[in-house]
Parts: C-alpha cells; structure tokens; sequence
C-alpha cells in the first residue's frame, strides 16, 4: 500500500504544483479570512493531488514510450516512471480519486463546478487521445494549456470571491504556455527518439527558447501597461534576463543534465512560492489600473 501510495504521489507530480497553487490562490489574494475556510483548504488539496493525479496521469498512460526514455521520471519533481502494468490499471485509482472527492465540491459550487470539472475532462481528452491527441499536433498542444486556467474560475466559485480582468487571464495563458514550453525544452531530446513530435521538436530549441522570451517580454508588457505593477514586472525581467542568459552565453542549444533540471525544478518551486506570496499579499493582478 505504501508503495502504491509514493507511486500516485509520483504519478502527481508534485514539483510541478506550484502551476495549479499559483492558479487557485490568486482569486483569494488579500483575503486572509479564507485560512478559516473548510473549503479553501478542501480545494486546495483537490488542486494539488487529485487534479493532477488524474491530468498527468491520463498522460503518463498514453506517453508510456516517451516517458522510458525521459530521464527525468521516476521522482517527484517530473513524475513516475511506472511500468505498463501500473498504468494499465491506473484509471482505477483516478476514478476512485475524483469519486471521493467531487461530490463535495459539486455541493458547495453547484452546476457551475459541474461544468468546470466537464471543461477539465473535455480538455484532457482532447490532449490525450491516443492517435491523434493534440499533445502530438503542435502549436496546438500550446491551446490546450487554457485548461489550468479553469483552476482560477474553480478557486472563484468555491470560494466566492470576486472575478478578475480578462488582462490576468492573458497573464496566466501566457504564463501557462511559458512553463509547457520549457518542459518541451528539457523533453526535447526523449522526445525525438520516440517520434512524438511537439512544438519544441519542430521548431528546434533555439527557436523555442526565443518563443519563452518573447512570451515573458508579454507577461511583463501586460503586468506593467495594466497592472502598474512595478516590482512584480522587476521580478519578471530577473527572469528575462536569466533566459538571455541561458540562450546566448550559458547552455544555448545545449541539453540540460538530470542534476541541473532538478535545480532548475527547485528554483522554479522557490521562485513560484515568491511569486506567490508577493501576489497574494499585494493583490497586484486583482484589478487594471
């Protein structure tokens, strides 16, 4: 049981919250009360492990040949390494998972959490369809990141807060496809050699590291032109300037060792949780200035 345990918690990916805690917690930003709130915290555990439980463990069992030749499973940070058996029988422990815990939140959010759960489905299995799953059809695989940006009218309905500018979902799209594109650079080579062909495979990593910064020069465009965020738009540049960095002078078109991607994974995890707290604290991305 134990064993089975660390390997959903694996399956989970549990380096990779940060994306859905970012989500769920920025409608509640300024809003210290809901640390008294059963279902702040409800969610929040729904967010973490049975939501991604079952979105990246629907993909591990249709990337079975891509992911045994990627040298970042079997951790924490970037997920299982499970074999066909465990996989062919992962769906149940998935069902089981959505079972217990949706009826709560059906409950408490009413049919609007009903369609949002649909949209959660509808999304995943159009990106997971085995023979012709968007995963596999780039620039396409990109649109299907809106999926984690249900987790932001999730977090507002089940905890009644206020709805936010169109201008932050921009932000987070971009955010979202920002951080996709970055694990297509880490997966770029174990991508190949199964044949699977993603955004970052066509275009080469060169090119795709200049997507990233061209898309975080947006992020920081959007924080700054209608947020007048100052210091969040700093923080955003500190990032700029170490993907700058990383294309022109350090690793270039360079793979990344299994070590380094772990750093990376840490300081992403360390960042985002500053990130968050800053946000959160502020309220910077609640409302257009």
């Amino acid at each position: 049981m134990k064993n089975k345990f660390l390997l959903y918690l694996k399956v989970s990916r549990p380096g990779l919250w940060f994306a859905t805690i970012w989500l769920y917690m920025l409608p509640t930003s300024q809003s210290p009360e809901m640390f008294h709130s059963f279902l702040f915290w409800y969610g929040f555990f729904y967010i973490c492990f049975p939501l991604n439980f079952m979105v990246y463990g629907w993909n591990d069992v249709v990337d079975y040949e891509t992911d045994v030749l990627n040298p970042r499973k079997d951790s924490f940070w970037f997920g299982a390494r499970a074999t066909k058996m465990q996989l062919g029988t992962l769906w149940k422990p998935i069902i089981i998972s959505q079972i217990l815990t949706l009826p709560v939140l059906i409950f408490y959010g009413g049919m609007n959490m009903l369609l949002i759960y649909a949209g959660f489905i509808v999304i995943n299995l159009l990106y997971n369809l085995p023979e012709k799953g968007l995963r596999s059809m780039p620039p396409l695989e990109l649109l299907c990141q809106i999926g984690y940006l249900l987790v932001v009218p999730f977090s507002i309905i089940l905890n009644k807060t206020e709805s936010l500018p169109f201008q932050t979902y921009i932000y987070l799209f971009l955010f979202s496809i920002q951080a996709h594109l970055m694990g297509e650079v880490m997966d770029c080579l174990p991508d190949k050699s199964s044949g699977r062909t993603t955004t970052t495979t066509v275009l080469g990593v060169i090119r795709t590291k200049i997507l990233i910064i061209l898309i975080v020069v947006g992020e920081i465009f959007i924080v700054f032109q209608y947020f007048k965020e100052v210091w969040f738009s700093a923080f955003l540049s500190m990032a700029l300037l170490w993907l700058l960095l990383d294309l022109l002078f350090i690793f270039r078109k360079n793979t990344y060792t299994l070590i380094q991607m772990k750093i990376f994974a840490f300081i992403s995890n360390l960042l985002a949780l500053l990130s968050i707290l800053y946000v959160w604290m502020s309220g910077c991305l609640l409302m257009v200035k």
